[in-house]
Parts: structure tokens; sequence; C-alpha cells
């Protein structure tokens, strides 16, 4: 059975924390090279997360947070 696509607001959410991982990344003065090393996971694949475009499971959101320095909860309220 195909997969459907997530509601359009589960689009706009994951946008949103992408833009507050993003806010945080910069905030640290890291690029996304040094936090997608320090996961590990491939740079193009963390800038999908960033993007909004791929949902980062629970543990790689854990992994960012720990890397940024700011509480899960920062990245996604």
């Amino acid at each position: 059975m195909p997969r459907s696509n997530p509601p359009d607001w589960v689009l706009a959410r994951r946008r949103q924390i992408g833009d507050q991982i993003r806010a945080a990344r910069l905030h640290a003065n890291l690029t996304q090279e040094a936090v997608a090393n320090a996961i590990p996971m491939e740079r193009p694949n963390y800038n999908r997360i960033e993007q909004g475009h791929s949902a980062a499971t629970l543990d790689t959101l854990l992994l960012i947070a720990d890397v940024l320095g700011v509480p899960l909860s920062e990245l996604v309220q």
C-alpha cells in the first residue's frame, strides 16, 4: 500500500522546526557541516531537515539539540 503524504499542517510545522534548528545553529556559530559531522549525518541530509523537506527522527532531534547546546523543547516549541 503506498504511503500517503502528511497533511499540510504537518509540512508547515516541519518547516517551522527546521527554521528553529537553523536559528539555534547560527546562534551557536556552527555550520551545517559541523553539526552534520557531530551527529553523524551527511550534510545534504541535515540540510533537508533544516529546510523542512525531511522528517527527523526523535533520536536525530535529540542529537542536534545536544550539539547545539539547547534543550529539545527549544527546537520543537
